[in-house]
């Protein structure tokens, strides 16, 4: 092959002055092909083989230059850039993300990849092809509550940003997409980074991070329309406007988008609603844009799941929560209700022709509660008096309750970028960020007589978290070798109420202080292909829960993981592959083990050693004009060492202790795999058959066969045709079948064992996923 190779080559210069633009970077569309230009402006491209290629050149402060070439032998290509009056926006992103070449394993996900999957399935869906990936849906039909795992590590384990703003919860450090409906339908790009990755804001991945970047400029002016309906009484309607550029310098974009579905699971509904506001100023060496948006959601509560004896029984669909003792029926409201607006304030300014800034002003208010009916509950524990009431204290009666947040994030985050020369491309960044949370909790309804007002308030605590981080990037280039460093610098504090050494609850306060750093080198071996190694190390701070039901005494330590990554990536027109293999090597993992601390909480517990190795491959091949193959798969391990499981004895009233020596890590399958072929018969129409595979998970860190999910092989087919005709833009109609087999299967569960009887019981609940299902979609652009 190397034998065979084309060789392009030639000079980037300005169009006007003639000067040489070093660092200009060339490559070839749709591959990973890609040079720097040297300090003369000078390249050389290796094209493996005759065909007619895409050739884009990009600076910044400059237009992309976009050149087809039909290219058949060597040959010399100079090509001039001309000024742009404008920046773009790339540069919002470009200092929390993997570049082509970093030694890091990550996908990129573009708006015709993301469109081409948004039929109005939770965000996460987007996500399910990506390698070393697990999605699941509460409600079982993809709407409502919905949640990723990679590489085993659930989403407070997923670092999550917004623009480069952090998206994860401050406390609870979950990522909610359900808060924010239809989010897709403003995006413009992902990236998805698994292990640790480069140092980006907010916690620490701890097993992927997940970069989102929403409307960026689109010069024209535009409207669309986009709905989708289907099975289980699901429907988006989404209306998105854009002015295109106007005199040259602003844009303005806007959406508004309502989801509704009933769910899978019996009373798993959802209504969700959001809008998106985006307004641009575009000068010659700036941006600047403000981005408002919003979106509410009420859900019926599926999150506890099914019962086993429920789906052994064939009632897959069978739903606890609400369950009213007296006569069998269910409350109507026990539902989750929350409301978050999102402020965004971006701008990027591109200082010299070597130095760029990107900052952000951002705030987000949250509020909302989720109301619930309990049964046969002690006043005592609510703080209210028993009543006598014709001779008889009444001291339990069944109510209804609200849980209640109320909070306030804001802060700040900047990057600068500097391309020394056309070797060192330096990136200096941080963030400072402030979290307010107000937990209070309500009595609306009890069902005997009490003296306590409407709107009781029986509990209240007010939390403050700071999050300050600060991190150095370098990329050098050595010949064919890139030699990548990354140092990262957080301090967290943390106010809080929990109980002191003394069992007194009282307002708390704790600091933690963290050094990530991260080392890599990535060798090309020709354009098309290169090697890469690093190590990085990332800290993780404990949720709410580990502090505030912990004393000082038996608070939880930090989690801290050594993440080893080495890979291949090759790339060209017709074919592209990559392999990655990692090791994770964690410390102080925390996870439930059943033991209570000396509070009498069953809390999360640091595991001294626990580790994950794997190897993931992915691959892509166009086996003929019409026909493309994407397919990725990972197999790994996923061990706790020395892990103890304590079950409560209800025959002894103790808790009973089993040592496991080495054992699987929970919700972490030993192979996952994914395959998209995609066949497109006529033009603008696409037929893709998806395929997805999940081996065996276990609910907790025991390796208990009677405690776990069943392997699933799930397919699903999408078509998509798009149309024009006069007037009318672009015309696209869809169909998403999901599960075409109506495979039964369970994506998520819980288990709760205890010992009765002399035996252990296992109380197991599972989130049982739909059988075959239907979204069509019309979408109409003007």
């Amino acid at each position: 092959m190397a034998v065979a190779q084309i060789v392009v080559s030639g000079t980037i210069s300005d169009i006007k002055t003639h000067q040489p633009l070093p660092g200009a970077t060339i490559s070839i569309q749709n591959t990973s092909i890609q040079t720097a230009a040297d300090q003369n402006g000078k390249y050389r491209l290796n094209i493996p083989q005759s065909g007619n290629y895409v050739i884009n050149v990009s600076y910044i402060g400059y237009f992309t230059a976009t050149h087809t070439q039909q290219i058949s032998s060597s040959l010399v290509l100079t090509i001039a850039l001309s000024p742009n009056t404008f920046l773009t926006e790339e540069v919002t992103v470009n200092g929390t993300r993997a570049s082509s070449k970093s030694p890091t394993a990550f996908t990129n996900l573009n708006k015709k990849d993301i469109d081409k999957n948004n039929s109005g399935r939770g965000f996460e869906y987007l996500l399910e092809q990506t390698p070393s990936t697990v999605v699941t849906s509460n409600a079982g039909a993809g709407v409502g509550y919905t949640a990723i795992r990679i590489r085993g590590s659930d989403p407070t384990r997923i670092n999550v940003t917004l623009n480069g703003i952090p998206l994860n919860d401050a406390e609870d450090q979950g990522v909610y997409f359900v808060d924010l409906p239809d989010l897709a339908s403003s995006v413009d790009n992902i990236q998805v980074q698994r292990g640790v990755g480069t140092s980006t804001n907010g916690a620490g991945a701890f097993g992927a991070s997940i970069n989102i970047q929403t409307t960026t400029r689109r010069d024209s002016a535009y409207a669309e329309l986009n709905n989708s309906a289907g099975s289980y009484g699901t429907i988006k309607n989404t209306v998105s406007l854009g002015t295109g550029l106007l005199n040259g310098h602003f844009s303005v974009d806007g959406r508004l988008s309502r989801m509704n579905s009933d769910g899978y699971i019996d009373r798993a509904f959802s209504k969700l609603k959001s809008y998106f506001l985006s307004g641009a100023y575009y000068g010659k060496s700036s941006v600047l844009r403000l981005n408002v948006f919003s979106g509410y959601e009420q859900t019926y509560q599926a999150w506890d799941g099914v019962p086993e004896d429920s789906v052994k029984a064939g009632n897959r669909k069978y739903n606890e929560l609400g369950y009213i003792n007296s006569n069998g029926s269910y409350y109507k409201n026990q539902t989750d209700n929350y409301t978050q607006n999102y402020y965004q304030l971006l701008y990027d300014q591109q200082l010299s022709s070597k130095l760029s800034f990107s900052g952000a002003l951002h705030y987000t208010k949250g509020f909302g509660y989720y109301e619930e009916f309990k049964n046969d509950q002690t006043l005592a524990d609510y703080g209210v008096t028993p009543v006598t009431v014709g001779g008889t204290t009444i001291t339990e009666t069944d109510l209804v309750r609200r849980l209640w947040l109320n909070n306030d994030f804001y802060g700040l985050t900047y990057n600068f970028n500097y391309i020394a020369s056309n070797k060192l491309d330096l990136k200096l960044g941080g963030a400072y960020n402030e979290y307010k949370g107000q937990h209070y909790d309500n009595i609306e309804w009890t069902q005997q007589s009490t003296n306590i007002l409407p709107d009781y308030e029986y509990a209240r605590n007010n939390a403050k978290k700071t999050d300050f981080n600060i991190f150095g990037r370098a990329e050098y280039r050595l010949g064919d070798v890139l030699l990548y460093g990354d140092l990262q610098y957080r301090h967290i504090y943390y106010s809080f109420l929990g109980f002191d050494r003394n069992l007194n609850n009282v307002q708390q306060q704790a600091s933690l202080n963290f050094f990530n750093p991260k080392a890599g080198i990535t060798y090309s071996l020709n354009d098309q292909s290169n090697i890469y190694a690093s190590v990085a190390i990332a800290n993780h701070e404990p949720n709410r829960s580990d502090f505030t039901n912990s004393s000082p005494l038996s608070r939880p330590k930090a989690e801290h993981l050594t993440d080893f990554e080495a890979g291949y990536r090759f790339s060209q027109p017709n074919f592209g592959a990559s392999i990655n293999g990692f090791y994770m090597l964690y410390k102080n993992q925390l996870v439930l083990t059943g033991s209570l601390n000396d509070v009498g909480e069953a809390i999360r517990t640091n595991i001294d050693n626990s580790y994950r190795a794997g190897i993931e491959g992915s691959a892509r091949i166009k086996i003929a004009q019409p026909l493309t193959w994407s397919v990725n798969a990972t197999v790994s391990a996923n061990k706790v060492k020395n892990f103890k499981q304590f079950l409560y004895n209800y025959d002894t009233d103790k808790l009973d202790a089993t040592q496991y020596s080495k054992t699987d890590i929970a919700y972490s399958p030993n192979f996952t795999g994914s395959s998209t072929i995609a066949y497109s018969p006529i033009k603008n129409t696409e037929i893709a058959f998806i395929s997805k595979y999940v081996s065996k998970q276990y609910l907790d860190n025991t390796s208990t066969a009677s405690r776990s999910l069943d392997a699933y092989f799930v397919n699903d087919v999408r078509l998509n045709y798009n149309f024009s005709f006069k007037g009318v833009k672009n015309v696209g109609v869809g169909l998403l079948v999901n599960n075409v087999f109506s495979k039964k299967y369970q994506s998520d569960g819980a288990t709760y064992p205890d010992v009765e009887g002399g035996k252990v019981v296992n109380y197991n609940y599972f989130f049982p996923q739909a059988p075959i299902n239907f979204l069509a979609s019309l979408n109409v652009r003007f």
